[in-house]
This record gives structure tokens, C-alpha cells and sequence, in this order.
């Protein structure tokens, strides 16, 4: 993964990103905000859904829950998709060889496809076959919202790590 990450940055270099996040002082902090605005765009939506999977507020109808939230849940991390590259054109080489961050990809690859897999079994359901979400569903919720936490836990950490 290492080397995936270091050639991912010798393009962003490459393609002036590099000195354009480290060249300003204003690009990082902001990048670092919208990477934070992301997080909780994306985690205070996805909770809200996978607690009502996993048996917490039974009167919330789930579908229009979902339909209301998961936008709101993709925007977020579509924001913090172009913050975290900024992020990581600032510093991408100590990233690259960072096992905290290279976590952080991992889950974050779970959790993706974790999210599109549920997308894919909810979809092959009939309408309003998840009022009662089977025991495999909640086992997802449950794990969705362990990854996002601990992606945002190994986000703080990194600097440390």
C-alpha cells in the first residue's frame, strides 16, 4: 500500500496540488475544516440510519429516514474525499508510511463496501421489507457505525502515530 500511496503523490505533486496545499497558509486549515464538516456530515447522518436498523427509534419509518439522510451522508464523504486528498498532498510522503493512516484506508474500504453491499441487498427487497430489518442487517448497521467511528479515531490519531 505504501507504494500506491507514494506514487498517488508523486501525481499529486505532479500535477501541482503538492505545492499548492503547502504553498498557502490558508489551504490546509480550510481543508482540515471541510475534512471535519465532512466527517460530521457523514457520520451524524449514517448513525442516525444504522441506529434505526439496529432496533432504535422502531416508530421512524427506515425508508424515508434513509432517503432524507444518506444524501446528505454521500456529500459528506465526497467532502472529505477532495479535503483528505488536499491533506494529503500537504504531507503525503510521512503518510504514505504511516500504519495509522494506512488503517484508516483499510476501514475506509470496508465501510464503502460494507455501505454499497447493504445498498445492494436493500434494493433486491421488497417495498417496506426493512420495517424489521433481518438479524444480517443489523449486524451491518452495528458494523458501519463501529468503521465510520474508528476511521474518524485513526483520522485524530494519525498526527500522533
Amino acid at each position: 500500500m505504501e507504494s500506491l500511496l507514494l506514487a498517488l503523490n508523486g501525481w499529486l505533486d505532479g500535477i501541482g496540488l503538492v505545492d499548492w496545499a503547502r504553498g498557502s497558509a490558508v489551504v490546509y486549515p480550510i481543508a482540515n475544516v471541510l475534512h471535519i464538516l465532512g466527517l460530521v456530515m457523514l457520520v451524524g447522518a449514517i448513525a442516525v440510519v444504522d441506529l434505526r436498523i439496529a432496533g432504535l427509534w422502531r416508530r421512524l419509518p427506515l425508508e424515508p429516514l434513509s432517503h432524507a439522510l444518506t444524501p446528505i451522508a454521500i456529500a459528506g464523504l465526497l467532502v472529505q474525499g477532495a479535503s483528505g486528498l488536499v491533506l494529503f498532498a500537504a504531507d503525503g510522503e510521512a503518510l504514505a508510511t504511516s500504519t495509522t493512516f494506512q488503517l484508516k484506508l483499510i476501514l475506509l474500504a470496508l465501510a464503502v463496501l460494507n455501505a454499497l453491499s447493504f445498498r445492494f441487498r436493500w434494493r433486491r427487497k421488497r417495498p417496506g421489507a426493512l420495517a424489521q430489518p433481518s438479524p444480517i442487517e443489523r449486524a451491518s448497521a452495528l458494523f458501519s457505525l463501529f468503521v465510520w467511528v474508528c476511521i474518524a479515531i485513526l483520522g485524530r490519531l494519525i498526527a500522533y502515530y
